[in-house]
Parts: C-alpha cells; sequence; structure tokens
C-alpha cells in the first residue's frame, strides 16, 4: 500500500477507537488533534502527517499543555521522540496517543515526577482474558464465540463476532461455527481478521477476509494492529438494506469490531476508549 493509503487506514482506526475525541483540523493537509485527559490534566496533541509518512518520516507533532512546566513538556516530547524513532516505517499515531496518556496517569508533583524521569518503556500488551472466553487446550475443541449488539444505518445490520484463537485451525472452527447459524450464513457479508502471537518465533500470524466487501478485511486488520490486539479473531457480518452506504459502511465495521472486542474484554489496556 502506497502512504496514503495507509494513512487513510490509519485515521479511521483512530476514529473507531477515539470516536470524537479524534478531531480533524485541516484535512487538506493531513491536520489532526486530540484532548488527553487524566483527571484535571489535559494535554492537547496535534499532529501532521506528511506525504511521505509512514514510509519514509515520522509524523510532525505538538503538544499543547498550560498546566505542565516547561520540563514536563520537555520529558514527553522526549518520550515522543523515542516512540517516533522506534517505529520508523510504520504507523505509529496511537502509540504517540497512549505514551501522553501514560504519561498522564502520574502525579507531575515531588518523588513521582522523580520517577518519571526514569520511567522504562513498556515492551509487550497484555491482554487480559476473561475466563469464560478461555480456550480449551484440545485443538480440536471451538473456541467460545462472543456476539456483539447490532448497528444499524439505512436498513443495512452489522454485527461483531470474536473470540480467542492460537492457531489457524482454531480460527477455521470458529469461522465454521459461527456459518452453522442460518442467520450469519445469509449475511451479505461476512468480514473477518486474525492475529495471533507465536511465541515460539517472536512474531505475529495474522491475515484476513473481505468476503466481498472490498478492502474491508484489511482495514479490519488494521484496527487489530493499531490497537495492539493479539491472539483474537474478529468477524463483522452485514446485512445489507438495499441502499449504499458509501464509506460509512467501513467506519460501521470498525465500530462493530471495537464494541464485540470491548465486551469481552480483549481490547489491551492502553487501548481502550476513555468514558
Amino acid at each position: 500500500m502506497d502512504d496514503l493509503s495507509l494513512q487513510v487506514d490509519e485515521i479511521e482506526a483512530l476514529v473507531a477507537i477515539y470516536d470524537k475525541e479524534w478531531q480533524t483540523t485541516d484535512e487538506e493537509n493531513r491536520a489532526y488533534c486530540i484532548n488527553i485527559r487524566n483527571g484535571d490534566s489535559m494535554v492537547r496533541l496535534y499532529i501532521k502527517l506528511p506525504s511521505n509518512y509512514p514510509s519514509s518520516v515520522s509524523p510532525t507533532y505538538e503538544i499543547s499543555a498550560p498546566h505542565l512546566s516547561e520540563s514536563q513538556k520537555n520529558h514527553i516530547h522526549r518520550l515522543l521522540d523515542e516512540v517516533c524513532l522506534t517505529n520508523l516505517g510504520q504507523n505509529v499515531i496511537f502509540q504517540l496517543v497512549e505514551k501522553v496518556r501514560e504519561v498522564l496517569q502520574f502525579n507531575f508533583q515531588g518523588s513521582a515526577w522523580s520517577e518519571l524521569e526514569s520511567w522504562p518503556e513498556s515492551e509487550e500488551i497484555n491482554i487480559v482474558e476473561p475466563e469464560k472466553m478461555r480456550p480449551n487446550n484440545a485443538e480440536y475443541q471451538c473456541p467460545d464465540i462472543l456476539h456483539g449488539g447490532v448497528i444499524m444505518d439505512r436498513k443495512s445490520s452489522f454485527q461483531g463476532h470474536a473470540a480467542i484463537v492460537h492457531s489457524v485451525k482454531q480460527v477455521e472452527q470458529v469461522i465454521h461455527k459461527l456459518l452453522e447459524a442460518k442467520k450469519i450464513q445469509q449475511a451479505t457479508h461476512n468480514v473477518y481478521a486474525y492475529r495471533i502471537y507465536r511465541q515460539d518465533v517472536k512474531c505475529f500470524l495474522q491475515d484476513c477476509e473481505d468476503d466481498g466487501e472490498t478492502q474491508a478485511g484489511s482495514r479490519l486488520l488494521h484496527l487489530l494492529q493499531v490497537m495492539g490486539v493479539k491472539d483474537v479473531v474478529v468477524i463483522v457480518s452485514r446485512w445489507y438494506g438495499g441502499i449504499q452506504l458509501g464509506p460509512d459502511r467501513f467506519r460501521h465495521i470498525n465500530n462493530a469490531a471495537r464494541q464485540v472486542l470491548a465486551t469481552g474484554n480483549l481490547i489491551p489496556d492502553k487501548a481502550r476508549k476513555k468514558a
């Protein structure tokens, strides 16, 4: 994918994650902002995307936080610079937003500020798996499947489904089990994406399927990547209502996926949308 396509997919994923917190300030110049809050503390992060982001350069950014001291703001800048340097060539906006949120979780007074100066980088995001959705170790048993609520728009319906998986075979079992339901089998599209972390080789096994809804699978996979979701398959069923929705259909697919992941407690803590 070219840089512009990657940017479009990233922004769509961010809108699904942060909803109205994410704002477009200048669409033509690819400029955005988000207010990041923790209690009474708030930082406004301004982001601008160069034409050759993410392949060659990082996004440019500024922060506005009148309540923070100069040294505190400088510290945040250093942390964000490190995030950009570490992820050069990759989509990085989600990491920037959540890094600021992490900083704001600290009390910027006294000893807590001193501790923040040496605060280590987080290397791994752990997903809290609800007991009811833990898969049985027996490979032949299909994992439990969670179903989300239905999103309606102009007679079209969207519903997300999710399960914890640890192998491609389990992904196939989940898809097969879902399609046993006549209603889901009759959906116009059953778009899915999965990400499985292989501990033995320290990498992700991931794939997606459009099921006739062009680019929907890759956009759904990108959402999982941005949120840091792992060991999960997400399926979004769409029943077409006869009225074309245009780009709104991708937003509904992302929202249906995010909803079922949140319901199942399958989103890493850092990616949870603040109420």
